[in-house]
């Protein structure tokens, strides 16, 4: 049998991990990068982020469409949900806390000059609002850091006292031709770092959040 939502449009719907209540899906882009492009065109017409209720049938959209806004993905910790909300019109990008039809309240905001729109995004464990360009990164919330990574590192999550990242490990290529090698390999090493970028360990291996929302090394 096939169910359907009270309201029916023909997006996407994602999965949020963590939970089994809620999908979402985004009217248009969720790279919040975008903005400053379609700016340089003459602006943006906006998009909405909505959420899919599987328990009722209910969707539910926290705001109107608005020009020159663009949402971040969401995610859910601690009960509750967390996504971003950049409005160029504003110059600010706000972290909102969401439960539907219960509470949405703003957490924090900042000027979009204090922050990188590139990969703009929020991690877990707890909520962390990060940014990455190249070997560059930064948290925004609840802490104030930058550091260096290494070439082909990424951050994939953060706890209260440490910074975890994953960094993508090729061997046995053959560059002057362009191809793999017979002793070709591609894996990952997890590394973790405290918050001044001192490494803690470093191990082969990559991380992977299951649907319950616990994280795992394979």
């Amino acid at each position: 049998m096939i169910k359907r939502f009270k309201e029916t449009n023909g997006l996407y719907i994602e999965k949020i991990i963590g939970q089994d209540r809620l999908a979402y899906a985004m009217s248009d882009t969720e790279d919040l990068y975008d903005l400053i492009e379609y700016a340089e065109r003459g602006g943006y017409q906006g998009s909405v982020i909505k959420f899919y209720d599987f328990d009722n049938g209910n969707v539910y959209m926290p705001f109107e469409k608005k020009r020159d806004v663009i949402y971040g993905k969401p995610i859910y910790t601690d009960g509750f949900y967390y996504f971003l909300q950049a409005d160029y019109g504003l110059k600010k990008v706000t972290l909102y806390k969401y439960f539907p039809e219960t509470i949405l309240e703003v957490v924090t905001e900042f000027g979009m000059d204090e922050v990188n729109l590139y990969n703009l995004s929020i991690i877990g464990e707890k909520v962390h609002v990060i940014s990455s360009y190249g070997d560059k990164f930064c948290c925004y919330y609840p802490e104030k850091l930058s550091l260096t990574l290494r070439n082909h590192e990424a951050v994939v999550l953060m706890t209260e006292d440490e910074i975890i990242s994953e960094e993508w490990i090729e061997e046995g290529w053959d560059d002057e031709n362009d191809c793999a090698t017979d002793s070709y390999k591609l894996y990952y090493k997890v590394i973790i770092r405290d918050f001044e970028g001192n490494i803690s360990s470093e191990e082969i291996g990559s991380i992977h959040q299951a649907p319950d929302g616990t994280y795992w090394i394979s």
